[in-house]
């Protein structure tokens, strides 16, 4: 896109040249000739730098540029250049200072430095206030329906088009968002994700769009959003659904017109981010239910990718297993080698119908490893019991061995229970199952207050 710049010169015959020069000079200028109208213009279009002129007919003095410093990079105009005036212009927020008669060559210059500057400065309090990059793997599998969620992927990715990501919890929606970015010719810029069932709406605008300093209490700061974090890049809104109904009109207006305001701003920015959302509901039956807006709905499904759920690529659990037991002999330090699957664990893995799906997949096989003697296969019995095809877990004893996000010690507490119980009380059996000696089981028992 090529810079855009308000120029803001009432004098007409200087306006137009200038304007001339601008886009001679690669930058998209539009023009005003007083104050009133480049306030206009600034709502309307925001553009990426202004061009002020000291003195307007309905506005005198740095009134405008206090107005509209902290918004984006301006160059001031004027025709009795001083010491005093451009030193009390770059107090306010000025990035330059130009005198009458301007010199062309000059004049593009000091906007490409500026323009620069601007970029520099944003991109600091940009990396502050974004998101971190989160940097995922490939989507994995072989599976009939994983090859044509790639087809789906590659198919929208170079296209300029808002994409909504459909799918159960745990089929790894932003996976499927990074792979678009990945894909697309935006792939060299950020990617910011915005969980938007973590936050509540009045700290949920703030961090989308950002705040003055003063907008509300403990605002001692002007504060860039995630919108501005994700400039030229990716904005990927994940659980779209659970926002509220003045978000949603927000929203709207970004997808609508590319701009938006901060939270106490007076003008408008623009933005160029591709945005991707995601949602585990159906919006469709949110809109006749009246909870979600249709015209966001519309603007939002403009192309639908549906990420299917565990159970529809069974082909794949093998290699998802593989993948997550080398992640974590990887984290555990080098020369660890990944511990092995038995048949009879895999047989029971890839049978199961997998409700909290990849993510339910990833907790059993990390846990699994924890749970199991190092060097040793993983059996069955390191495992949760699952119910068979087409029902839900297990419930006998091994099910609440991994409920409720238990610590590792909680872990290692109730599994010894569960041995202990499945071996009538044996303890040095359950020290062989353990792959410890019979000293360290005991020690293990009196911390949990077992024995």
């Amino acid at each position: 896109m090529k810079p855009s710049v308000l120029v803001v010169e009432d004098d007409a015959i200087l306006n137009q040249m200038l304007v001339m020069a601008l886009r001679k000079a690669g930058f998209e200028p539009a023009s005003a000739r007083t104050w009133a109208d480049a306030r206009r213009q600034l709502q309307e279009q925001a553009p990426d730098l202004v061009l002020l002129d000291v003195n307007l007919p309905d506005a005198e003095g740095f009134g405008p540029l206090s107005e509209i410093a902290g918004t984006r990079p301006t160059v001031m105009l004027t025709a009795y250049g001083s010491v005093d005036q451009a030193v009390q212009a770059m107090r306010l927020g000025a990035a330059d200072y130009l005198v009458k008669p301007v010199n062309l060559d000059e004049l593009e210059l000091v906007l490409r430095r500026a323009l620069d500057a601007g970029r520099l400065r944003a991109g600091h309090a940009l990396e502050q206030a974004a998101s971190a990059v989160r940097r995922t793997p490939d989507l994995l599998g072989d599976s009939a329906a994983l090859q044509r969620l790639r087809g789906m992927i590659d198919a929208v990715a170079g296209a300029p088009v808002t994409v909504l990501v459909h799918g159960e919890s745990g089929t790894g929606k932003e996976l499927v968002a990074h792979a678009l970015h990945q894909a697309g010719p935006k792939r060299d810029e950020r990617f910011v994700a915005v969980d938007c069932c973590t936050l509540q709406e009045t700290l949920f605008e703030s961090e989308l769009f950002g705040h003055e300093r003063g907008a509300f209490t403990g605002a001692d700061r002007r504060k860039p959003g995630l919108i501005e974090a994700a400039a030229g890049g990716t904005l990927f809104l994940d659980e779209i659904g659970d926002i509220g109904p003045a978000l949603q009109a927000k929203l709207l207006r970004v997808l609508e017109t590319g701009r938006f305001r901060r939270v106490g701003a007076t003008a408008d920015l623009r933005s160029d981010a591709r945005i991707v959302a995601a949602t585990n509901r159906d919006l469709r039956q949110m809109v006749q239910q009246g909870s979600f807006r249709a015209d966001l709905y519309y603007r939002l499904s403009a192309f639908v990718i549906e990420v299917p759920p565990l159970r529809e690529r069974r082909d794949d659990i093998a290699l998802l297993v593989r993948h997550f037991a080398q992640r974590a002999a990887r984290a555990a330090g080098a020369g660890v080698e990944p511990m092995h699957f038995s048949d009879a664990a895999m047989a029971q893995l890839c049978a199961y119908d997998w409700p909290g799906n990849v993510r339910e997949l990833r907790n059993v096989v990390e846990r699994a490893l924890l749970l199991a003697p190092r060097g040793a296969a993983i059996e069955p019995w390191h495992l949760p019991s699952f119910a068979p095809v087409g029902g839900a877990a297990g419930v006998d004893a091994m099910s609440p061995l991994l409920q409720g996000e238990p610590t590792l010690d909680e872990v290692e507490r109730r599994y010894m229970a569960l041995l202990l119980q499945r071996h009538d009380g044996n303890r040095r059996r359950v020290a062989e199952v353990l792959g410890i000696s019979e000293r360290t089981a005991y020690r293990m028992l009196d911390r949990f207050g077992l024995r």
